[in-house]
């Protein structure tokens, strides 16, 4: 009785920790990634040309790089699945 309780808060866990680094890392990634774009070489907010740090525009296509591929990679398990194709999922593992 206590093995099956403890198999499903284990299963639970699993699935909160998968909204939080799905349902809001992505994002903050990506938020990350904008606020980079942001982060200028000088001078006033407000213009009209403005061009980002080199180094926070290294760090912004990084971040949407990593989004960009988290996503490809979510696609490819969905569709791998449905021609049942077996891809390695980090999951697996545990």
């Amino acid at each position: 009785m206590m093995n099956q309780l403890w198999l499903a808060l284990e299963g639970g866990f699993h699935v909160l920790l998968a909204g939080m680094v799905l349902g809001a890392g992505l994002p903050l990634i990506f938020s990350l990634g904008i606020r980079a774009l942001s982060y200028g070489v000088g001078g006033d907010a407000d213009i009209v040309n403005h061009k980002p740090h080199p180094v926070a525009r290294i760090v912004a296509y990084l971040c949407f790089a990593i989004v960009i591929l988290a996503i490809l990679y979510g696609i490819a398990v969905i569709v791998s699945h449905g021609l049942g194709i077996d891809l390695y999922v980090p999951g697996d593992l545990i």
